[in-house]
C-alpha cells in the first residue's frame, strides 16, 4: 500500500513524549503541510521524568516533585518550538500531561478513560491517517501508545484511519508491509533544526538523538484485526525462576485482566510453547498482552513488551 499525501490529507501523531515527534516523523509533517494537509499533534507525557538530563543541565543531585513539574514544562516549551520549526501551528498540539514512564499504568488502572481519551482526538480531528509508535517499540510508554491508539481506533464509529507505525526504539521493523518515506535535504535539515529545539535532551544525548534522526523515516503499516479466539500462543518461553515474579496483562475492547503467571489459565503444548486459555470469542477487535515483573528495574526499556495476540502468535 503506497503512501499518497494531498490536501485532504489529516495527520495525526500520537507521541509519548516531546522529541518524538521530530525524530519520527518530523519529515512526514512537513510532506503533509507541504501537500496542503492537516496536522495534529497528540502528546501523552511532558516528558518530565528524565532525571539525567536535568542533573546534568542544572547541576543537580535531587530531583522533587517541583524540579519535575518544571522539567517538563521546559520540554513543553521546546516540543512548541520544534512544531513551529516544521511548520505546525502550535494550536495543533494538544498534551495531555500524563505521568512519564507511566502510560502502561495509565491502560492498567484507567483503561476505558485512556482509549476515550484518544477516541475523543479521533471525533475532534477526524484523522485520515494515524502515526503511532510500533508495537515493537522497547520503551514501555511507546508500546503501551500503541495498544491505546489501537483500541481507539477499533471502537470508532466513523472509517477506521490508515495507521503507521513508527518506531524510536529497538530494531528495524520486519514485514512486507513497510513504507520509507522519500526525502529532500531541505526537509531532512529542517527535521534537524526542529530536533535542535530539544536543547534539554540533546545536552546530554545530542549523539545519540542525531543518530536516531538521521534515519530515514521508515514505517509500518498498522491493519485492523479481530482476534475472536479462545485462546493464543504466546511469543514468550520465560524462565521458571523468573515466573514467580511475572504478571500478564490482558487488554482488548472489553477492558483489562491481569494474572499472576502461576495463576494465568496457561497450556504448554507439544511444542513446548505457552497458550492462554479462557479468551473470550464474543470479544473482537485487537487484544494485547503484556508480560511483566513486579521487580524494580534501573533498566527503563521492556524486556518481554506487548504482544498481539492471534491464533497463529509464532513462538519467539
Amino acid at each position: 500500500m503506497s503512501l499518497t499525501l494531498h490536501a485532504g490529507t489529516r495527520l495525526l501523531v500520537v507521541a509519548p513524549h516531546p522529541d518524538d515527534e521530530s525524530i519520527a516523523t518530523g519529515e512526514l509533517i512537513q510532506q503533509v503541510r507541504q501537500a496542503g494537509g492537516d496536522v495534529r499533534i497528540l502528546l501523552l507525557t511532558n516528558g518530565d521524568n528524565n532525571p539525567w538530563p536535568q542533573r546534568w543541565v542544572e547541576r543537580r543531585l535531587r530531583i522533587g516533585m517541583d524540579e519535575r513539574r518544571r522539567w517538563g514544562e521546559r520540554r513543553r516549551t521546546e516540543v512548541a518550538h520544534a512544531l513551529a520549526q516544521l511548520g505546525v501551528d502550535p494550536q495543533a498540539l494538544h498534551a495531555q500531561g500524563w505521568p512519564d514512564m507511566g502510560v502502561t499504568d495509565q491502560i492498567r488502572q484507567s483503561p476505558q478513560e485512556s482509549v476515550a481519551t484518544i477516541s475523543a482526538m479521533l471525533d475532534a480531528f477526524r484523522p485520515t491517517l494515524v502515526a503511532l509508535p510500533s508495537l515493537g517499540d522497547h520503551h514501555p510508554d511507546h508500546s503501551a501508545a500503541h495498544v491505546m491508539t489501537r483500541l481507539a481506533v477499533a471502537g470508532w464509529a466513523e472509517p477506521a484511519p490508515r495507521m503507521l507505525a513508527y518506531l524510536v526504539h529497538g530494531h528495524e521493523m520486519a514485514g512486507s508491509a513497510r513504507v520509507k518515506l522519500d526525502s529532500s535535504v531541505g526537509l531532512h535539515a529542517n527535521k534537524m533544526a526542529a530536533l535542535a529545539c530539544h536543547r534539554s535532551q540533546m545536552a546530554l544525548s545530542g549523539k545519540r538523538m542525531r543518530r536516531m534522526a538521521d534515519r530515514a523515516e521508515r514505517y509500518q503499516w498498522v491493519r485492523g484485526s479481530s482476534a475472536a479466539t479462545e485462546s493464543a500462543v504466546l511469543p514468550w518461553r520465560p524462565s521458571r525462576s523468573l515466573q514467580r515474579w511475572m504478571t500478564l496483562t490482558l487488554v482488548d475492547t472489553a477492558g483489562v485482566r491481569e494474572w499472576s503467571w502461576r495463576r494465568a489459565p496457561l497450556v504448554m503444548d507439544a511444542q513446548g510453547r505457552y497458550v492462554l486459555h479462557g479468551l473470550d470469542p464474543v470479544v473482537t477487535g485487537p487484544r494485547f498482552l503484556k508480560l511483566h515483573m513486579k521487580v524494580p528495574s534501573p533498566w527503563i526499556f521492556d524486556r518481554w513488551g506487548w504482544c498481539e495476540l492471534k491464533a497463529d502468535t509464532p513462538p519467539a
